[in-house]
């Protein structure tokens, strides 16, 4: 898959940084509109980003209607892409971005080469915090994972995380940490959050729990690590102050996401303060003209079908831009949030700009909500008001964008946010 032959070519029509499902699908979406003239890049060994080792079912409901599992899923996009006419880099690192040149710098194994691109694509996702950005004391034993090593040490090395683990957090990505850790024949032996519930789906939960019969603690928090050469067990402290030592040979952190947002930093693109990562209108463009951002850079973590479709979308304005760079319009407008709200996106606001998405803009709550009622206000003046079905942490809701027609260019940033 990886295209070695071009290494000496510097000029392309678009350039995406990241082969995962966000950008192998905008690759496939730019050539069905006749953009052939599209790299890839990837640091990985192959393309297909977080499903290629994530081996379980889920994947593709969404974008390809139909249910596959990671790797399958991972190269039927990479394909696809490729039949499109796009070229595929890897095991290539991009380490800057050069806004003013739209030129990047990449280092490969081959050497050094700079990209010239008309349109720059940022579609790097995102990653679950490690034990040291969360502070968690202790020795430095081996088995400690975050889930996505985890996954690459079992599919990809087919080796062993160990007998027993400890998993810390109950997001989605956990209970894909115990499919993980089952596929190796390693027991749970319990899922620690210090959330009062769990972050992920009711039937997740009880299908997973009720079929490994691990205990999940809540309102909990892991503040050891305990071991020398390899993890001997865990630390707990519950919500009432009592300690306790779970016993186990592994730890793995799963979850708290952040936007790969380094190189957009390094461009000197806004970043928007909740995502974390570029803030973007409903094009996905951002606030440097020509440079896109896609996927779980902008919304860590949404799951992969969703990430594929933002690359679908993204592609008619990236058509349009390179059909016409000099009429292209900048956002005016930013998104403002009030409140238990975390983030939303799309940030910036382009008053002719009307669709995001599938039509929905993303919401993230910092705390657990009952059926809360939205509102989006411009002035004084109420744009759109709606219930969401759910507001839980680490899982972003999606409204209806139809409150975009109604932005005036010329009034206040907009804001979102929650009726008491």
């Amino acid at each position: 898959m990886p295209d070695q032959q071009h290494l000496a070519r510097q000029n392309v029509d678009v350039v995406v940084i990241g082969a995962g499902p966000a950008g192998l699908t905008l690759a496939h979406a730019l050539g069905e509109l006749g953009i052939s003239d599209v790299l890839i890049i990837d640091r990985d060994t192959q393309p297909g980003g977080v499903p290629r080792y994530s081996d379980h079912h889920g994947y593709g409901i969404r974008d390809l209607r139909q249910p596959l599992r990671g790797p399958i899923y991972a190269g039927h996009l990479a394909l696809r892409a490729v039949k499109g006419g796009a070229r595929i880099m890897t095991e290539a690192t991009v380490t800057d971005i050069d806004a003013t040149q739209h030129t990047i710098e990449v280092t490969a194994p081959s050497g050094r080469l700079t990209v010239k691109a008309k349109v720059i694509v940022i579609a790097t996702g995102c990653r679950e915090r490690p034990r040291a950005a969360r502070l968690v004391p202790g020795t430095r034993p081996a088995g400690v994972f975050t889930t996505g090593w985890l996954q690459r040490l079992v599919h990809l090395q087919h080796g062993s995380p160990g007998k027993r683990a400890v998993i810390v957090g109950a997001e989605h990505v956990s209970y894909s940490a115990v499919l993980t850790l089952r596929h190796a024949k390693c027991d749970v032996v319990a899922m620690v959050t210090e959330r009062r519930r769990h972050d992920s789906f009711s039937a997740f939960n009880f299908a997973a729990r009720a079929r490994w019969r691990f205990p999940l603690l809540t309102s909990t928090n892991v503040i050891e690590i305990l071991g020398d050469q390899q993890v001997t067990g865990v630390q707990i402290q519950d919500a009432k102050g009592r300690y306790r030592i779970l016993e186990c040979d592994s730890v793995v952190f799963t979850g708290d996401w952040v936007s790969e947002n380094e190189l957009a930093r390094r461009a000197g693109i806004e970043i928007d303060p909740g995502t974390g990562g570029p803030a973007v209108n409903a094009q996905l463009a951002t606030s440097t003209p020509g440079i896109f951002a896609i996927g779980n850079v902008l919304h860590p973590a949404a799951t992969a079908d969703i990430c594929a479709l933002d690359g679908e979308h993204a592609a008619a304005a990236i058509a349009a831009y390179l059909t016409t760079p000099s009429t292209w319009k900048t956002a005016p407008l930013r998104l403002l949030t009030e409140g238990p709200i975390d983030w939303a996106t799309p940030n910036l606001l382009t008053p002719e700009v009307l669709t995001a998405p599938r039509g929905k803009v993303l919401v993230q709550f910092t705390e657990r909500r009952r059926l809360p009622r939205l509102e989006v206000v411009q002035g004084g003046k109420r744009l759109w008001s709606g219930f969401v079905p759910w507001a839980i942490p680490t899982r972003p809701v999606p409204i209806a964008d139809s409150w975009l027609a109604r932005v005036s260019a010329t009034g206040a940033d907009p804001i979102l946010r929650v009726l008491t």
